[in-house]
């Protein structure tokens, strides 16, 4: 498809925060007579989900100790509910399962789940929680547990097969998705407002444009001139942090251990929720028995028939390069290899036997894929969503992008002329104001 010079709406990127915002877009504007979704073009460099979205493990959780977070997907979990056969979604709910440290936190994420109508169950105690867990897996006997929150919405989907799903709806109501081009700069008039999409294939002309580009945030934030820096406020001191990067790279660590799906069912022999574990119980090798860490370590895990095995992952790290580097293009040649290595194989599937006799000796199995990838970061590891133009709004997920299906719809009601309530916590001032979400003691920077 050739891109045409002029487009009232402009996405950049074809993953989940694009596509979403493409089909919610065309049905406000549907729904208000204002226009069709043939007044939308997404534009996107490679194809549909071709980067952080195509190779997510695609859990879908209310599982934050942030109430902002909690809030804005439980938004997100209705719409994954609203269509779960086109979107591929999996209703098998959420499990968190956590050591001491963490009990106060989960216990204040199950009450407010309450207070929101959100279901879940929430059990206390080393007894009551090992004996709720061999209620579900007979072999289960992971050490220093103390809770387990258990979240009956939620699951998880096929990520590429969602999105697809997505791209046919919105393509359904008129909306263009033009693949292979790559925007190369964003021009704006005197007033500062963006008039057209510089790319490879020529200038569209735009009376709005939306960021969505996932890993590749960080150019777009220079094309639009935004800070790299940032100062942060401390609410309760009043101190000011100043010169934090605005954006950090981790490598995401996900695997799949390449057994029968069916491996990992429940004792009476359903499919089970999404296993989520926090401990600082010591973990030893499954290999070898050596200590691998006696620190707090996490996992998340799920049997998965599209990726062919038990899949999940564990806690990211910081790429050890230079931001610049890694912003040409995260999945590039110039990138961190995003390919798991050994040392996380034997980790992962050490812990995946720490939690369930049943994967002892199976680290044989692992897959030597590509999974994971890289996530680019903001400053407190949670989103941007905010006009960052009079007439350009940035999707800046920190890489908690899948799950929030309900984004798209969010942003698509504030170009309409809204100011949806659930947006307002991510805005790019509470940096500078102060207004930062509380820290939990998880191990995962994004929990």
């Amino acid at each position: 498809m050739i891109a045409p010079p002029h487009s009232p709406y402009v996405i950049i990127g074809a993953g989940i925060h694009g596509l979403s915002t493409a089909y919610h877009l065309a049905l406000q504007l549907k729904h208000s007579g204002r226009g069709t979704g043939r007044d939308i073009i997404v534009l996107e460099k490679s194809g549909i989900c071709a980067g952080a979205t195509g190779i997510a493990c695609g859990v879908i959780r209310n599982n934050y100790f942030q109430p902002a977070m909690r809030e804005l997907m439980a938004h997100s979990v209705n719409i994954w509910e609203s269509d779960p056969e086109t979107y591929s979604y999996h209703p098998v709910g959420y499990m968190q399962i956590s050591c001491e440290s963490m009990r106060e936190d989960v216990a204040a994420i199950h009450a407010q789940q309450r207070a929101i109508g959100y279901e879940s169950i929430f059990i206390e105690g080393a007894a009551e929680s090992e004996r709720y867990m061999k209620g579900l897996f007979s072999d289960w006997r992971a050490q220093g547990i103390t809770s387990v929150l258990h979240e009956m919405p939620g699951g998880y989907a096929n990520n590429s097969l969602a999105m697809l799903g997505l791209a046919a709806k919105a393509e359904a109501l008129g909306v263009r998705i033009i693949s292979g081009i790559t925007v190369k700069a964003l021009e704006s008039d005197n007033s500062g407002a963006i008039a057209a999409v510089v790319t490879d294939q020529g200038r569209m002309e735009c009376d709005y444009a939306v960021v969505a580009a996932g890993p590749w945030v960080r150019s777009f934030w220079e094309m639009l001139e935004l800070p790299m820096e940032v100062s942060i406020r401390n609410a309760a001191t009043g101190e000011i942090s100043e010169d934090i990067p605005m954006w950090i790279y981790w490598s995401l660590q996900e695997g799949t251990l390449g057994v029968d799906p069916t491996l990992q069912v429940t004792n009476d022999g359903h499919m089970p929720p999404v296993i989520h574990v926090d401990t600082d119980a010591p973990l030893h090798s499954d290999h070898d028995g050596r200590r691998l860490t006696d620190t707090m370590w996490g996992i998340y895990y799920k049997p998965d028939f599209h990726f062919g095995g038990v899949q999940g992952g564990a806690a990211p790290f910081i790429v050890d390069k230079q931001a610049s580097e890694v912003a040409v293009d995260p999945y590039g040649p110039d990138s961190p290899e995003f390919v798991v290595g050994p040392e996380f194989a034997e980790m992962w599937v050490s812990a995946l036997a720490h939690c369930q006799q049943r994967f002892s000796g199976t680290l044989p199995h692992f897959k030597t894929e590509p999974s994971g990838g890289i996530g680019a970061f903001t400053p407190d590891s949670f989103p941007v969503f905010d006009t960052m133009r009079e007439n350009c709004f940035v999707i800046a997920d920190s890489n908690h992008g899948y799950k929030m299906i309900g984004v798209g719809d969010l942003v698509a009601h504030t170009i309409c002329g809204s100011k949806p309530d659930l947006l307002k916590p991510f805005r790019f001032s509470r940096y500078a104001e102060g207004d930062l979400h509380p820290v939990s003691n998880s191990p995962f920077p994004w929990s």
